[in-house]
């Protein structure tokens, strides 16, 4: 049997884009995961996640990344899509985009709702074929199923590497999250100057409070 596992990085930032990324192992490759070390991104280092990563696009029969920007995040927040939905059809991207076998796959998927089931009946709306798959949406997937595990990896490293990339053009950002100091000194000291760079969630809470003429702004232009 093949195992798909897909997980989710920097759903939660105020500043830069969320991945995704999807890894395609057999079975019996879930033990060289442990025994390299593998475990969800969060508790690793920096350093163990460029190696592990490394590792893991060498061993995956196949692996995609995804890629949501703070423009198609905002604009998911203030439709009828929202953020879950937005998550489930870049989770569809990576199974359709990987899944061109005959072979049965088990599709081990982080789920981002609190309602699983919910969620997983949206997933099957983007899917193309789902003859050969079996799905599975759990919470905590990350750290329960190396696979997953390893999809983790993969999107926190292309977070971490995107984020390196805004700060070489833009300055130090911190993290990108909004419990982050440097980040709120950031934003409220380049917010307006920035605000066209596609680099902002405009839709956070803590950029409306900060600048809500922007964001009134930014709903007269959405429903016009």
């Amino acid at each position: 049997m093949l195992l798909l596992g897909i997980d989710d990085a920097g759903r939660g930032p105020l500043i830069g884009p969320m991945f995704l990324a999807g890894v395609l192992l057999e079975k019996k490759d879930e033990a060289m995961l442990k025994t390299e070390g593998v475990a969800d991104s969060k508790l690793l280092s920096h350093s163990t996640r460029i190696k592990l990563s490394v590792m893991i696009k060498d061993i995956a029969l196949d692996y995609h990344i995804v890629e949501a920007k703070p423009e198609q995040i905002d604009h998911a927040i203030k439709s009828r899509i929202n953020l879950n939905t937005l998550e489930a059809i870049k989770t569809a991207e990576i199974i359709n985009k990987i899944n061109k076998r005959k072979e049965k796959i088990k599709v081990i998927v982080d789920c981002p709702s609190v309602n699983t089931k919910a969620w997983k009946n949206t997933l099957y709306h983007y899917i193309k074929n789902i003859d050969n798959l079996e799905i599975i949406c759990e919470h905590k997937a990350d750290f329960n199923y190396p696979v997953v595990s390893a999809a983790s990896i993969l999107a926190k490293v292309a977070r971490e590497d995107e984020v390196e990339k805004i700060k070489k053009k833009f300055g130090d950002i911190g993290s990108g999250y909004p419990s982050d100091p440097i980040t709120i000194k950031f934003l409220k000291e380049h917010g307006d100057s920035f605000k066209d760079s596609g680099i902002f969630r405009k839709s956070w809470k803590t950029w409306k409070s900060i600048f809500p003429e922007s964001d009134q702004k930014l709903l007269d232009g959405f429903f016009r």
